[in-house]
C-alpha cells in the first residue's frame, strides 16, 4: 500500500486521528508519519500531556502549594503543564511523585545499560552496582564502616566481572 499523503513511498505506519468524534485512519510512509507527528505535537504538546496527566481541571483539593522562588502554584502547573523553575520540583515534590510514577512507572531513574555489556549476564550488573553505591553512601553516612567495606568489595567484584567481558 502506498502512503496516503505523498503517494510515492510504501506505507509503513498506520496513523489514527480522532477529531470531533470522527475517526480517520491514514497509512503513511516513515517520512510523512514523522511530519504528521510534528504537526500533532504543535497541536498537542508535552505540556498539554503533563497537564492532563496531573489532573488539570480537578478542583477543591485544598489549598494550592506555591514555589517560594518563582511564585508558581501547583494549580498553575496543572493548568499549563510546565513547572516555573528547578525549585518547583522540591516545592511540589509530594504532588509530583504520584504523577511521575504514573507517567514513567517509577520515581527512580536507572538509565540504560551500555550496549557492549552482554545482555544475558552483564546487563543486570550495572543497576546492581548503582544500587550498591547508593547503599555504600548510606552506610558511610551512618558510620557503619564494616558494612561499607563489604559493599565496597562487592562493587569492585562486580566492576571487575563487567570489565573482563
Amino acid at each position: 500500500m502506498l502512503c496516503q499523503i505523498c503517494g510515492k513511498n510504501e506505507a509503513t505506519v498506520e496513523f489514527t486521528e480522532i477529531v470531533n468524534d470522527q475517526v480517520k485512519q491514514l497509512h503513511l510512509c516513515d517520512y510523512c508519519a514523522k511530519k504528521k507527528g510534528v504537526e500533532m505535537e504543535q497541536h498537542f504538546g508535552v505540556a498539554d500531556f503533563l497537564a492532563g496527566m496531573s489532573g488539570a481541571g480537578r478542583s477543591g483539593q485544598g489549598p494550592s502549594l506555591k514555589c517560594d522562588k518563582c511564585g508558581m502554584t501547583f494549580d498553575d502547573f496543572q493548568r499549563i503543564g510546565r513547572l516555573g523553575c528547578g525549585n518547583c520540583y522540591a516545592s511540589f515534590r509530594e504532588s509530583l511523585i504520584p504523577l511521575i510514577k504514573r507517567i514513567h512507572g517509577s520515581t527512580r531513574h536507572v538509565g540504560k545499560s551500555p550496549k557492549e555489556i552482554d545482555k544475558a549476564d552483564g546487563s543486570k550488573k550495572v543497576p546492581e552496582i548503582q544500587e550498591l553505591r547508593r547503599k555504600l553512601q548510606q552506610a558511610v553516612d551512618r558510620e557503619e564502616f564494616e558494612e561499607a567495606a563489604r559493599l565496597r568489595d562487592r562493587i569492585r567484584e562486580l566492576e571487575n566481572k563487567t570489565k573482563d567481558r
